[in-house]
């Protein structure tokens, strides 16, 4: 590599950065990568949804571990999930990058080989960044979305009664961080359980469907686990929440894993990066809430109560507290 515009031309290379016509946004971004900014026509009539999202070496991933592409692929996946949290429609990205010289070959390449497959999946246009030199990967990224002003779900919604429903398994990306940790993932049989860790389905057409039929009172991703994610939703309600254990839909482990302490329901409550979508439900609505959308399974796990305690009620009817116990930076 030859100084930093030989890298710039490989990321524009690499990953969409100009709009196509079967982009629905397409029209709006009027100046994209490669000046001092990047030119955003404002759409009428919409919302613009913006969020920002760090990914960092050896906080959020190994680089001797995790594939280069999955790097790519999931920096810029869980960004976006944020916007799907929130009913939006994802369009642009800008990318900060800064890795050290050794990450500029095939690390590199790997890299944005899997970034550019998650804007092509996610229908996301490269509309600019920044890039530098540091001794380890940083990655900073920012999503520009759109949503029918006013439509736009958030957390502070939920009232007392209403049910909460869950999509997908809850707990898969945690069981693939757990077999990197134990140093169980190179076994080829548990390979396929790595999947989810690396390459995590962020749901934004169900949160679209949910935004557009205003069935949803409040939505948030699970990026963080549910005990903390939906403390956080019940925090910025004003509202308690009652969830049912044997409602919760569990990653299923293998026995032999089970045998060895992996615990299905303590992945699903407390294991972060799955980017699920957690939502409540007025009662009246819940009718009209599918079994499946897309094939993706929409669970009732519990209830939005009055007052702020969160527990978990076992099969015996029994409420204890869930206390947020999953992904937190401060926390160690």
């Amino acid at each position: 590599m030859n100084g930093e515009q030989s890298l710039i031309d490989r990321i524009r290379r690499a990953i969409p950065s100009r709009p196509r016509r079967t982009i629905r946004s397409a029209s709006r971004l009027r100046l994209g990568i490669g000046d001092d900014a990047a030119l955003i026509s404002p759409p009428r009539g919409l919302d613009s949804v913006v969020t920002c999202d760090a990914f960092l070496e050896n906080i959020h991933f190994l680089p001797d571990v995790h594939p280069p592409d999955s790097v790519g692929y999931k920096s810029l996946a869980r960004a976006t999930s944020d916007i799907a949290a929130m009913g939006g429609v994802p369009c642009f990205f800008l990318l900060t990058l800064a890795l050290p010289a050794r990450r500029t070959g095939q690390w590199l390449d790997g890299f944005l080989a899997g970034m550019s497959r998650a804007a092509r999946e996610y229908r996301l246009v490269l509309a600019g960044g920044d890039t530098s030199c540091q001794p380890a990967v940083a990655i900073s990224i920012t999503v520009i979305g759109e949503i029918t002003r006013g439509a736009a779900l958030t957390r502070c919604g939920a009232r007392p009664g209403d049910l909460i429903y869950v999509s997908g398994a809850l707990g898969a990306a945690q069981l693939g961080l757990q077999l990197i940790r134990r140093g169980l993932h190179r076994r080829k049989s548990w390979k396929p359980l790595l999947h989810p860790h690396c390459y995590p389905a962020i749901r934004i057409a169900l949160g679209r469907f949910l935004a557009a039929r205003h069935l949803a009172s409040a939505m948030i991703d699970l990026s963080d686990g549910l005990s903390t994610d939906l403390t956080r939703l019940c925090s910025s309600s004003g509202t308690g929440a009652r969830i049912w254990q044997d409602r919760i839909p569990a990653v299923g482990v293998p026995p032999l894993l089970r045998a060895r302490g992996f615990d299905p329901l303590a992945f699903a409550l407390h294991g972060g990066d799955d980017y699920e979508l957690l939502f409540t439900v007025p009662r009246r609505l819940a009718k009209k809430i599918p079994a499946r959308h897309l094939g993706v399974p929409l669970t009732p796990i519990g209830e939005i109560t009055r007052g702020r305690k969160v527990s978990l009620a076992g099969k015996d009817g029994r409420a204890v507290p869930l206390h947020p116990l999953g992904w937190d930076h401060f926390r160690g």
